[in-house]
């Protein structure tokens, strides 16, 4: 077997594939399937837009995830730490869907908007725990094909569930439907079962006292920011899919403006972008053993920034179906790559005594201000600037984030800042030369 495609038959890369599946059918449940169950109901589109507030949740995950860290449960927890998380999340999840299928939305509008918000913080808690299980299988040398084959299994769970919930419900109704796609939490769970409790997890200390019990709130995140740099690795964190971001959020609008059909912006857009991206998630993975965790982290930055600047060409050279589809190609296959290699350094950055706290504050740190203020400001800029100094400004505020993560790598801050998931087991985050699958 090639030498780049064998790590991803590895049996820690293969259950991160189904830890993925399991991680993106809440959040298909909450998203356009419900919205079509709901425009189907007859709501009108104000109150069906406000069902996306059930988001919100996944984004508030670090202030619980220490829960996951530091509390054994019981009975449940003789199977591991990690293991009866899994276990449990899963099952709450699968009651939360349950839930959201026997409410009636024409009945009952405020039963719906609870039932979606406890399928989303069911959703996020299963998350949580996902991400934390995939960082402790997988060795160092494994993180970016882990983190890749996460996201294959993420975008299939997805999408798997919501066609699932649309071809039954035409059939069945609604509430089989979403009955029936309960049981996409099964393969995280077995896969815990089966592969049992992560090899490299570590246990905080024992908390007897009152003091030592609060630690566990506030340790994952003191241990986090007294390393060297740390504050910097936030700042990166925060900031460097802003641009990327902005430019993702007003493409519907310029395929729009610029005159494209419903049919060419389906093939392009969705049909090229969706295996585009699955071919990103590919070389990214690949990238990551062969370049090792900064030089791809880098590269895929600088990949992401001219990504825009490609949508900046398309607007200013006018309606061109070859030009979208060369755009929307690059466009995916870079985020494909990032994706892949910048959630596998965020993931060596964890402790692996408070995996599942840091890596939801690294997380949502990671979403929470490009919602925002792409959110805020993005229709604002196009009027003012129009679509083509538009997208080049998306590009420029793409440099500060690579350019600070240059002068980290230079510092020896990247190297400073990895945790321990980085560093125990097979393999270094943070060595520079290839690293084989054996």
């Amino acid at each position: 077997m090639p030498e780049g495609i064998r790590p991803y038959f590895e049996s820690a890369p293969l259950a991160s594939f189904f830890l993925g599946v399991s991680s993106g059918f809440p959040y298909a449940m909450i998203g356009a399937t419900l919205t079509t169950r709901l425009s189907q109901d007859g709501l009108d589109k104000q109150s069906i837009t406000a069902f996306s507030l059930a988001f919100l949740v996944y984004n508030l995950k670090f202030l619980w995830a220490w829960v996951v860290d530091g509390v054994k449960l019981p009975i449940l927890g003789r199977l591991g730490q990690r293991v009866s998380w899994l276990i449990l999340a899963g099952v709450l999840v699968i009651a939360a869907v349950a839930n959201l299928a026997l409410v009636d939305p024409s009945a009952s509008l405020l039963q719906t908007a609870y039932a979606a918000v406890l399928v989303g913080f069911a959703g996020a808690t299963f998350d949580i725990v996902i991400d934390a299980y995939r960082i402790e299988i997988l060795e160092p040398r494994q993180l970016g094909v882990g983190s890749g084959m996460v996201q294959y299994g993420w975008r299939i769970g997805s999408v798997a569930a919501g066609a699932l919930a649309l071809v039954l419900a035409a059939r069945v109704g609604w509430e089989i439907a979403y009955l029936a796609c309960a049981a996409f939490a099964f393969p995280a769970m077995l896969t815990g079962l089966l592969f049992g409790e992560p090899a490299r997890h570590r246990e905080p200390k024992q908390r007897r006292a009152f003091g030592e019990a609060l630690q566990a709130v506030y340790g994952p995140f003191t241990e986090f920011f007294l390393r060297q740099g740390a504050f910097l690795v936030l700042l990166f964190i925060l900031l460097h899919k802003i641009g990327d971001t902005l430019g993702q959020l007003t493409l519907r609008l310029l395929l729009d403006d610029m005159g494209y059909s419903n049919d060419e912006i389906a093939i392009y857009d969705v049909g090229f972008g969706f295996w585009a991206y699955l071919i990103g998630i590919f070389i990214g993975g690949v990238l990551y053993a062969q370049m090792g965790m900064k030089r791809s982290v880098l590269l895929s930055l600088i990949l992401m920034a001219i990504s825009n600047a490609s949508f900046a060409v398309l607007a200013a050279a006018g309606h061109s179906n070859w030009g979208l589809a060369g755009a929307i190609t690059f466009e995916n296959i870079a985020s494909g790559i990032g994706g892949v290699v910048v959630i596998a350094y965020f993931s060596a950055l964890c402790d692996l005594r408070f995996t599942a706290s840091q890596y939801a504050l690294i997380s949502a740190a990671a979403s929470v201000v490009g919602r925002i203020l792409t959110g805020t400001t993005a229709g604002t800029l196009v009027e003012a600037f129009g679509y083509v100094n538009f997208y080049w400004f998306t590009t420029v505020i793409a440099f500060p984030g690579i350019i600070l993560f240059w002068l980290m790598m230079r510092a020896g801050l990247i190297d400073a800042s990895v945790g321990s998931a980085g560093k125990v087991g097979e393999g270094d985050a943070r060595r520079d030369e290839p690293q084989d699958g054996g």
